[in-house]
């Protein structure tokens, strides 16, 4: 029995978010990653004025995104958390702007529920909270409300004390206990379990080497019967194995781990460089699929 057969078993029913649907299994997804901040980790600056980001997101739907993701907080290690004010700044007038643009799904990356209503009435569809609503649990409640579906990502403390908190006795069992907690969570707040998407936090409260680790039990995972999101995008422990300190020369990097992701059962990659790993999941597709 290949790998494929194994994880077969495994495979949510479809998803529909807005015009488009999710059938699980059958190809990966990919989502767009549009920052509209001064100080992310690898593209700060670029896309946080109105005109930028819009032809940012255009730009990523002609290269293939299925979902766009957008983000006014930075959470590489050590960012500082900005006002409820300037977070809804960056985001609500961009959202606004590209669901008059555009018919695939929009994502809010938030760990905010006021950051998470407004956006979810400004147009967008689906939550992506980084903390997977550890930080404020009532943002479950307006996914819940909205009927939105909700990525709860894996993650210990925050971004300011995340890699002081690396200590596991048994990484994916801890990963999955807290994702089990965290879904109980959900569906108390009213959240349907086929709207519920695990992100198992590729670089938040993980070494290098436990990233590795993570990537290569994806099928642990992908046991609890949700969709996968894997996000490795140009992360630091891609520079670590490539000897390469510029976040932006990690493409191909990126594009190995995405294979290793789709390998073990990832739905989704969340990735920058859009046109390049489009074309990496389609072959990768081919061949574990």
């Amino acid at each position: 029995m290949d790998q494929s057969d194994q994880l077969s078993d495994y495979f949510p029913p479809p998803l529909q978010v807005g015009q488009s649907c999710f059938d699980w299994g059958k190809r990966t997804y990919v989502m767009g990653i549009l920052n509209t901040t001064p100080d992310s980790f690898s593209d700060g600056g670029e896309f946080n004025a109105l005109p930028t980001a819009i032809r940012r997101a255009k730009t990523m739907v002609q290269g293939g995104a299925h979902i766009i993701d957008i983000g006014g907080q930075s959470t590489r290690p050590g960012a500082k958390t900005v006002s409820l004010k300037e977070e809804l700044e960056r985001t609500i007038p961009v959202i606004q702007a590209l669901r008059q643009e555009l018919a695939i799904p929009i994502s809010i990356d938030t760990t905010r529920v006021e950051v998470a209503r407004q956006a979810l009435q400004a147009g967008a569809d689906l939550v992506n909270d980084i903390s997977g609503a550890t930080f404020e649990p009532e943002i479950l409640a307006i996914a819940a409300q909205h009927r939105a579906p909700i990525i709860l990502m894996h993650i210990r403390g925050t971004p300011q004390t995340m890699q002081n908190l690396t200590d596991y006795g048994d990484l994916i069992g801890e990963m999955k206990q807290f994702f089990t907690t965290q879904i109980d969570l959900a569906r108390h707040y009213g959240v349907l379990p086929q709207q519920i998407i695990l992100d198992p936090g590729i670089g938040f409260a993980k070494t290098a080497e436990q990233n590795i680790t993570l990537l290569r039990q994806l099928p642990e995972l992908k046991k609890l019967g949700f969709p996968l999101l894997v996000g490795p995008s140009r992360k630091s422990f891609i520079g670590k194995i490539l000897d390469q300190p510029d976040p932006k020369q990690r493409v191909w990097g990126t594009g190995a781990a995405c294979c290793r992701a789709i390998a073990g059962g990832a739905d989704i990659v969340r990735v920058h460089d859009v046109e390049a790993m489009a074309q990496v999941c389609r072959v990768a597709d081919a061949l574990w699929r």
